[in-house]
């Protein structure tokens, strides 16, 4: 089973709580790099630690939750061997597995309600890639960047 790193801003924290909890009892592995209240914060510094844990293999998937998704989601793809795709519905969480190999889920949690969220989290965690052809080249494309 994966291993998952998980991080969010003050935004975030009160679902990023929830999702841990849903993770923990489907008997994943979690790194949880916070932020640990709702204290305002940085979500930069949250994206980094989450993208960080991957790019050194430590963990093989993340999810980071900031407010909109949106924030996280430009910090985490600036850095190089991360693909993060905000969602915000089941269909692009299994779409962005199955085509693009996303190694990070971003969500909105001023935008998601926390059944949706899990809903999310588990079509993201489930679907692997497909590995068809065009879609490998499509991944190499961007990795190439």
């Amino acid at each position: 089973m994966d291993k998952i790193v998980i991080g969010a801003d003050h935004g975030g924290f009160e679902l990023k709580n929830e999702v841990i909890s849903h993770l923990k009892e489907k008997g994943y592995e979690v790194t949880d790099v916070g932020t640990f209240s709702a204290d305002s914060c940085d979500y930069p510094v949250y994206a980094r630690k989450v993208t960080d844990k991957i790019v050194s293999k430590e963990c093989d998937k993340g999810i980071i939750i900031c407010g909109t998704g949106i924030g996280v989601s430009m910090t985490a793809n600036k850095v190089k061997g991360i693909r993060a795709a905000l969602c915000h519905d089941v269909f692009s969480a299994e779409a962005t597995r199955l085509h693009n190999d996303a190694n990070v889920l971003t969500m909105g949690a001023r935008v998601v309600g926390p059944g949706l969220a899990l809903m999310i989290v588990d079509t993201f965690l489930n679907t692997e890639f497909s590995n068809e052809s065009r879609h490998i080249r499509r991944v190499n494309m961007i990795e190439d960047d």
